[in-house]
């Protein structure tokens, strides 16, 4: 599973013109799942996203995380993650989960992270989405968990 994180000021995410969700600074979690990816991956996907380090504290230093700041998470599903770019101009996605697969899986890792963390918001899984947001930084990581 990957997320792709950012620290960000606000993001929000429309589907048809309405807000689905929207958080103020925070993190916005671009999430990809790939095949063999389960509930273990997304839960340990999780505690990294809530306890990985990307704020600063009082010296300046990236030594805060989600969890210690009690900002927003909005978690967007965002199939392209998964996609194999390494030869030609075309990309594949042949090591993406199926999309019955990954809306199950994404939705175990909206639950916990619900369950977890709050403000938690999320896009909405198989929908065309507009994503706004305000990187702040810009700070921007890549996450990969799998199954142990």
């Amino acid at each position: 599973m990957i997320a792709l994180l950012q620290r960000v000021s606000e993001a929000r995410v429309h589907v048809e013109g309405d807000t689905v969700g929207a958080i103020g600074e925070g993190v916005l979690a671009l999430i990809g799942i790939e095949r063999g990816d389960g509930p273990a991956s997304a839960e340990r996907l999780l505690q990294r996203l809530l306890d990985f380090r990307l704020f600063a504290d009082a010296a300046g230093r990236m030594a805060l995380s989600l969890r210690e700041t009690r900002g927003g998470l909005l978690l967007v599903p965002q199939f392209t993650l998964a996609a194999e770019t390494d030869r030609g101009n075309r990309p594949s996605f042949s090591a993406a989960a199926p999309g019955g697969d990954a809306r199950v899986l994404f939705d175990h890792l909206l639950d916990k992270a619900r369950a977890a963390h709050s403000p938690t918001a999320a896009g909405r899984f198989g929908a065309h989405m507009r994503v706004a947001l305000i990187n702040d930084g810009p700070v921007t990581f890549w996450l990969q968990s799998s199954e142990p």
